[in-house]
């Protein structure tokens, strides 16, 4: 996953660098708002049931409880349908009322109607990669990734080159549609147990899905509804070149950080929720991700932070250089997620609704309102301030609740990670924003070179000396 990860990383980059030339910041921002809008009702229509189906499977699998996989697959796919018809409806009714309330006027309202298929296409897809993921089939999730990475950039690049701004929407339409197929492709070859459920057996089985897929959908929801209200913010105030700025810097901060936690959710997700009942084996697996999180992400968080404007020009274009403060603050929070991101999947394995809802509620609710509030005190750098405002704080939160839950403690491995790299980025950040242009990155790369030598050290550590990468790095580096 971590090898998909890196591919699908390097494929965004030539995505958005087509996309900054071809339809510019205005596009970029636009894109954005399309986007918003399609994940604030695709997760409505979601219900959060891919990833509490993802935890039931996973918790059947390894039991040996075939029929019972059988009989979720079932009643995921037939609760996918309903959701998603339901949802592209929806989509297509109200859409004069999204244009108007995210772009002051209806112009795009028949643009907004076409998401509707969007929202129906992964919908159904959700539910084939849920199955994928729950049997932990981690090459095909790795294969659908990379495949649907190259579609996906062909597809923008042909759609943007020859359509200009109008090419958006088709571009999300074709690469919703092509998921599907290749989810249903790669769910096609899981040997799962048939079942034969009746309408009020369906219901049933889907009780308990629907419950938990509930309490997750409020998370994702609340997710979205924070970014819509950011993008929504700067659209009426700013215009859509700012939400360009915006949503470019936040693109590019979390290109290490999704890396890593792209990877690790594949996987780690399902192992986690086959130990529910060992505390010590939970408190070893999140140590361990959190210790090869920070050893992947540090090197690449600090770089970019060490030549943003290079970074912003290369990826995107110069029009885009007003979003070097941006990037730097959303690094500083980037940090946070990596930390906390282990942590978080302990109260979503444990499947406790309560802590989970708590816990969520209220980081979305700060993050909101910090929003407003660094937006009127800072402007537009004020909303970056505030995701690493709010990042930060979520770390000793989610802590504590793992702590009172499983006992969790942070390991020493853990703790030295933190203590080499946390200060290092902080140094470079000062350095970067308070010396000359090329002294500030002159100093944050040296400080990159030396910790990126401690994260591959740590990681051939954790890796083993017989591991194919450390072997081939040992003889590449003689």
């Amino acid at each position: 996953m971590g090898g998909a990860a890196g591919i699908n990383l390097l494929l965004g980059m030539i995505r958005v660098k087509f996309a900054a030339v071809l339809i510019g910041a205005s596009g970029v921002g636009l894109n954005a708002s399309f986007t918003a809008v399609q994940g604030l009702v695709g997760t409505v229509a979601g219900l959060g049931i891919q990833s509490s189906a993802v935890r039931e499977i996973a918790a059947a699998m390894g039991k040996g409880d075939e029929p019972a996989i059988g009989r979720a697959m079932l009643t995921l796919r037939r609760i996918c349908w309903l959701t998603g018809l339901l949802g592209m409806a929806a989509m297509m009714l109200l859409s004069p009322f999204i244009s108007q309330f995210t772009f002051g006027h209806q112009d795009y309202a028949l643009d907004i109607a076409a998401l509707g298929l969007v929202i129906l296409f992964g919908n159904l897809s959700g539910g084939q990669l849920a199955l994928i993921q729950g049997m932990r089939r981690i090459g095909d999730m790795a294969r659908a990734n990379i495949i649907g990475a190259v579609f996906g950039t062909v597809a923008a690049i042909g759609f943007y080159f020859t359509l200009g701004v109008r090419g958006i929407i088709p571009t999300l339409v074709a690469v919703s549609a092509f998921q599907l197929a290749l989810s249903w492709y790669f769910a096609r070859k899981v040997p799962i147990l048939k079942a034969m459920l009746s309408l009020g057996q369906t219901l049933a089985e889907a009780r308990d899905m629907v419950r938990l897929g509930l309490v997750m959908m409020t998370n994702g929801l609340m997710d979205t509804a924070v970014t819509y209200f950011a993008i929504s913010l700067i659209t009426q105030q700013e215009g859509l070149q700012a939400v360009g700025l915006y949503s470019a810097a936040f693109a590019l901060s979390g290109m290490f950080a999704n890396f890593v936690l792209g990877a690790m959710g594949a996987d780690y997700y399902p192992r986690l929720t086959g130990v529910l009942s060992d505390n010590i084996a939970m408190k070893r697996m999140v140590n361990e991700q959190t210790e090869i999180g920070l050893a992947l992400a540090l090197p690449g968080l600090l770089g970019t932070m060490a030549i943003a404007p290079w970074v912003l020009e290369l990826f995107y274009n110069r029009e885009f250089l007003g979003a070097v403060g941006l990037l730097q603050w959303f690094i500083l929070g980037c940090m946070g997620r990596v930390i906390s991101w282990p942590l978080g999947f302990v109260i979503l394995a444990l499947g406790n609704t309560r802590w989970f809802l708590v816990t969520s509620i209220t980081y979305h609710l700060v993050h909101m309102t910090l929003i407003a509030v660094g937006y009127e005190l800072f402007g537009l750098e004020g909303v970056a301030i505030a995701f690493f405002v709010t990042c930060l704080s979520y770390i000793p939160a989610v802590y504590l609740v793992c702590r009172y839950k499983i006992g969790f403690t942070w390991s020493l491995a853990c703790k030295r990670m933190a203590l080499f790299g946390l200060p290092s980025l902080g140094a470079v950040f000062v350095a970067c924003r308070s010396l000359t242009l090329w002294s500030g990155s002159a100093a944050g790369l040296l400080l990159t070179l030396l910790l990126s030598l401690y994260c591959l050290e740590r990681l051939a550590d954790r890796l083993g000396s017989e591991h194919w990468i450390v072997r081939a790095f040992v003889r590449l580096t003689g």
